[in-house]
Parts: structure tokens; sequence; C-alpha cells
């Protein structure tokens, strides 16, 4: 029986390897969309992603008779120790074949490197952040991700709980068509906060994009600050994920309310590009980027990743359900058949109750895992 060699990510050559990976887990996979190669290259790109101005990871790779088993990325995220006052290092980007010992060894791996820098808990999948893709799917692995939405094997599951790894949060999803039954009370809900004259929904302003950015991080910080793995984006951070998500937005199914002049919410919907990209396996060059520009109308599902109300207003206005009913009938309006209301943790029962309230069906789940460093 081989034995398990851990190899440090240390060259462009190991981190190739790294990136390319996934190909062979999911090659026969039909719901496995591949992530730009362009985009990894970037996400883990110590000079292009601000992630690293304060923070630092160690990527691993896991051997066995000379054939690449798995990966594994240990993370030490400095703003979120100092948010939460804790000493959690993270683990993302995991892949591997189904063999508990791949998976146990890397995990020590990102144990001992991140004991290494002074931590005492392992938390993950984070790829890098709670802002970026994280969670592993463990309910619903009959279709395809949304955009910025995790999928995996199913075994990957069992391969956790066998290397000790504990579910601490569930992450749910939430899926409606445009045949849903939208309860009667739940939209003379919505449209009483539409209709309060101190209330303005616009959408957001592609023309001043930078400056409608700055308001949507003003409302996300103050309203998440309170949620669970929530950590304030640093000015470098925000302007990446501007420029990252500029073309992909379409400013009709983007709100933002304001409560007499003041900014007080907003909803983000993506239109779902998965929808393309599962066609490009991953490349935009040498004819990839055409084929991106030649689908990208044929796109009819998207995606509600983020909404927020700041927390003065939480309790005061019907912001919540005014947002996931506008998102929805303009939605069709524009075309959209179906969408995905995601990520929600299993805890946050306001919200909850404002997507099963509009008809939505919980349809997936994700799991995050943890561990002591011992």
């Amino acid at each position: 029986m081989s034995s398990i060699t851990i190899r440090e990510v240390q060259n462009k050559s190991d981190l190739n390897i790294f990136i390319k990976f996934p190909w062979e887990i999911y090659k026969n996979d039909p719901h496995w969309v591949p992530p730009l190669l362009i985009d990894m290259k970037t996400i883990l790109s110590k000079k292009k992603n601000p992630f690293y101005q304060h923070s630092e990871i160690q990527l691993f790779l896991a051997l066995k008779g000379g054939r690449t088993v798995g990966r594994i990325a240990a993370i030490l995220n400095r703003n979120h120790n100092k948010f939460h006052e804790e000493k959690t290092g993270f683990f993302g980007f995991f892949e591997s074949v189904n063999d508990v010992m791949v998976v146990e060894s890397l995990l020590t791996a990102a144990k001992l490197w991140l004991k290494g820098k002074g931590m005492s808990t392992i938390r993950g999948p984070m790829n890098l952040t709670t802002n970026d893709t994280c969670g592993m799917l463990c309910e619903g692995f009959d279709s395809a991700p949304y955009i910025m939405m995790t999928y995996n094997p199913q075994y990957y599951i069992d391969l956790m709980h066998s290397a000790g790894m504990q579910k601490c949060k569930e992450l749910y999803a939430y899926y409606m068509t445009q045949n849903t039954e939208i309860p009667e009370r739940f939209i003379k809900f919505a449209q009483k906060a539409m209709q309060d004259d101190s209330i303005t929904f616009r959408n957001i302003n592609m023309k001043k994009f930078d400056a409608e950015v700055k308001i949507v991080m003003e409302i996300y910080n103050d309203a998440w600050q309170k949620n669970w793995g929530f950590v304030p984006m640093t000015d470098a951070e925000i302007q990446h994920m501007a420029n990252e998500l500029r073309m992909g937005v379409d400013p009709d199914i983007v709100f933002i309310a304001e409560i007499d002049g003041e900014p007080a919410g907003f909803s983000l919907a993506l239109p779902d590009f998965n929808q393309v990209l599962q066609k490009i396996n991953g490349r935009l060059l040498p004819f990839g980027i055409f084929k991106l520009l030649k689908n990208k109308s044929k796109i009819d599902t998207v995606r509600v990743l983020t909404l927020g109300v700041k927390q003065k207003f939480q309790k005061k206005r019907a912001l919540a359900p005014a947002f996931y009913y506008e998102t929805y009938r303009r939605g069709i309006e524009k075309g959209y058949h179906s969408g995905e209301f995601s990520w929600i943790l299993d805890d946050n029962m306001p919200m909850n109750r404002a997507i099963t309230g509009l008809g939505a069906s919980l349809y997936k789940k994700y799991a995050i895992y943890e561990a002591e460093i011992r």
C-alpha cells in the first residue's frame, strides 16, 4: 500500500497542480461547474487579492503513489480573530479522493501549520472568508450550484466526520420559480413598505457604481456585524469585490432602500453565470470568452446572494419582504424564470421566515465544520 505524502505548494508548477486538481475529482459529474482558471489564480495571488494584506495562507497537496489525491489550504485570517477575539484558523479549497487517510493527512498538515501560528481551532471550508464561497454541500446533490455557491461529492460529508470534524453551523439555500404562489398576506406586507412615503426604493445607478458600492458596504457592515462569521471588509477588499462584480450586475434586480434620505438597506442579486461557466470548462481563452458572450443573454435564473438592513431599521420597517418581493417581481419581468436565495444562516430566523413567507422552498444545505487543534 502506497504511503501518503503531504507537500507544501512552493512554486508555479505546484500551484498549477493545486488549481487544476478538481477536474480530476469532478470529471464525470454533470452538476459540477468548473471555476474560471483566471479567477482561481487571482484569488490565490498575494499580489492581486487584498485579503493577503492582513492575512496569509499555506497550500498543501496530498500525493499517493506519485499521483495527486487531495488538496487543502490552511488560512490565517487575522482580521477575523481580531474582530471576534478568537484564535481560529480556517481550511479551504478542500478536494480529495474518497480516502479518509488522505483527508486526515491534509487536515493534520493544516492544523500543524495553524498551530504554529498560535491557533487553537480549525474551521471550514472557507474559500477564503464568508464573503467568498464557503460551506460544504450536505443536502441537495441533484442540481448544479448557483453562482458563487459550492458543490462537492456526497462522500465528503462522511470523510469530514471520519476525520473528526464536527458540524458547527448550517447554511440554507431556498428555491422558487415564476410559478411559485406568493401568499397574499406577504404581498400586502411588502407593498405596505413600498407605499410608505418615507421609504425610497431604487435600483443601483451603474453610472455611479463606485459610490453605490460604498453605500452598500456601509449598510452591509452595519447590518451584518452581529452575524456569525462576519468580518468587516477593508476598503481594498470592497474595491476588489466591486471590480469583480461590476460586469455581472443586472441593475434591474439590485436595490437600495433609503428612509428619509438615509441609506437603510440593500438587496444584491446576480444572474446565474454558472449556466454559462459550465460550458467553457474554466477557460476564457482561446474561445471561451465568445461562448460566454454568446450565451450571456440566455441566462434565465438568478441568485439573491445578500440582503442587509441597518440594525436601527430592522424592527421598524418591513424592508426584507419588500426586497424579496421586488426582486421576484422584477426578475420575472426581465425574463428570469427561477432563482435561489442563499446563503442564510440556520439560526437567522427573521430572514428564514421572510423567505419561507414568500413561498420559497428550502432545497439545499451546507455545513461548516470545526475541530480543536491539539
